[in-house]
């Protein structure tokens, strides 16, 4: 029973919760930059690279025709899918940059907060004529 006590206290603490919701926003995020990748992005530079789903760039390794999707090619032998890994490259890259902004941000957000000034503490009145009781008797 003391382990399942344990655990209890360990899943209800703070940081186990605010991770578990990191982990659910970010994989939400990340499938938002995914599609901006995937639906603005490579459109845009598969126009630029000759009309093509950037996707489907591949350079066959068996000798299959360029023709193929990228999927048929896949079936027919081996091929070095360099389209799909810069897809995702910058995919990584843009959501890299994001949190980067975020956590410049929220950096920023902490240093601009003004540091409490600590004040002298003041000691209380009776507390003074007790020392001073003690300092007397002392004589």
């Amino acid at each position: 029973m003391g382990m399942m006590q344990e655990f209890k206290t360990f899943a209800v603490k703070g940081n186990v919760m605010d991770l578990a919701v990191g982990v659910i926003i970010g994989a939400a995020f990340g499938k938002i930059v995914d599609s901006i990748v995937q639906d603005l992005i490579m459109p845009v530079v598969s126009t630029i690279f000759g009309g093509l789903d950037f996707a489907n760039y591949y350079i066959p390794l068996n000798g299959q025709g360029i023709q193929l999707s990228l999927i048929e090619a896949k079936k027919a032998g081996a091929v070095f899918a360099y389209g799909s890994f810069l897809t995702i490259l910058i995919n990584f890259v843009i959501l890299a940059f994001i949190i980067f902004q975020m956590v410049r941000l929220v950096n920023a957000a902490k240093r601009k907060q003004p540091v409490p000034v600590p004040t002298p503490a003041v000691t209380p009145e009776d507390v003074l004529l007790l020392r001073e009781i003690r300092d007397a008797l002392r004589k």
